[in-house]
């Protein structure tokens, strides 16, 4: 069984008002180190969310800014800037973020050069209403379109039959694969994977002609009992020698409501879609009070990382309420992993 040590909070909602309700989901990145925490934060007043930022040396704040880095400028973000994911390639740093107008939760992404200005580029997620998505899926396997539909339906119900697909959870791999960009996002209830060369190229017809074929390019669909409503990219893949390590969120509908858990897969290096390994129980789940109780009780919700002296650092939200951390020895997960091998 391998040993999860609690790191403990690492960051709680302040004074400023922009985060004076809840501070969770950081994205996380190292630099002459220095690690760089950008994380949602929660405004009481109306609940909207923005992207707070500070810095940590030892999982302690040394800086901490007093205004949001990104926060709602335009008609597509009016209600929040949410869960930033952070990933360096080539020189640029990209931060992913959700874009929510109060209907459409969609991706947006935004590159700095120095992680203090970032240019904002806009969403790149597909804009389609559950209704067309349902249409382009319906040419996918039958397994496949039970489960795409079950959440199609679903959402159409309780949101409107003009919402759009609702899109979260993206980054890219911190690597290209075969020289393409290759972004995670998340077409409910699975994981899944695109690739291109140019940003540019992410326009409605691209979109289009990808979700026809969506069942070539799941990375991951629910599989186990604590995963049994949806899984989620939680933070950027990890470069091993075993493969691509995920730390992903799963979600379980149990008979006390949603339960969120932090859960770990492993893919091929050349083939980020070919599962090596994944593990058949969580990481961890909700266990300390903080985790259990808060703005949305049951949620440990993984999204940033960092590997220092052999250990893996994993930064999550807790509760939506707070930012804490966990770290597991990086051997022992990838030796433990290596038990649960996917045989296709």
């Amino acid at each position: 069984m391998i040993e999860v040590r609690s790191e403990g909070i690492i960051l709680e909602s302040s004074q400023n008002e922009f985060e004076n309700q809840a501070v969770l989901n950081p994205a996380c990145i190292e630099k002459d180190g220095v690690t760089h925490m950008f994380y949602r934060a929660v405004r009481s007043a109306d609940m909207h969310s923005s992207i707070g930022y500070c810095q940590l040396v030892n999982n302690k704040v040394v800086m901490r800014s007093d205004k949001p880095v990104l926060f709602p400028e335009y008609d597509y973000d009016k209600k929040g800037v949410e869960d930033p994911r952070i990933v360096f390639l080539d020189g640029t740093y990209y931060l992913f973020y959700t874009v929510y107008d109060g209907t459409n939760a969609l991706f947006a992404y935004a590159t700095s050069t120095d992680l203090i200005n970032f240019q904002r580029h806009g969403i790149i997620s597909p804009r389609f209403t559950y209704a067309e998505a349902g249409r382009l899926f319906g040419s996918s396997p039958i397994a496949m379109r039970e489960k795409y539909f079950f959440f199609e339906s679903y959402i159409k119900d309780r949101q409107g039959g003009d919402i759009l697909l609702w899109e979260k959870d993206a980054f890219i791999f911190p690597k290209k694969i075969n020289n393409k960009f290759a972004l995670v996002h998340r077409v409910l209830p699975g994981i899944q994977v695109i690739y291109f060369d140019d940003f540019k190229e992410l326009t409605d017809d691209y979109w289009r002609v990808y979700l026809k074929d969506l069942g070539r390019y799941v990375m991951l669909d629910p599989e186990y009992r604590f995963e049994n409503r949806n899984v989620g990219g939680g933070c950027p893949p990890i470069e091993t020698k075993d493969g691509w390590l995920l730390i992903y969120h799963a979600v379980e509908d149990s008979r006390v409501g949603r339960i969120y858990h932090a859960a770990a897969a492993l893919f091929d290096l050349d083939d980020p879609i070919k599962v090596i390994a994944r593990m058949k129980k969580p990481l961890f789940s909700p266990s300390q009070q903080w985790e259990k109780k808060g703005d949305v009780n049951n949620v440990v919700f993984p999204t940033g990382t960092l590997i220092k002296d052999g250990r893996l650092y994993i930064y999550y939200g807790a509760a939506d309420k707070r930012i804490a951390a966990k770290s597991v020895d990086m051997e022992e997960l990838l030796k433990e992993l290596k038990k649960n091998t996917v045989h296709r």
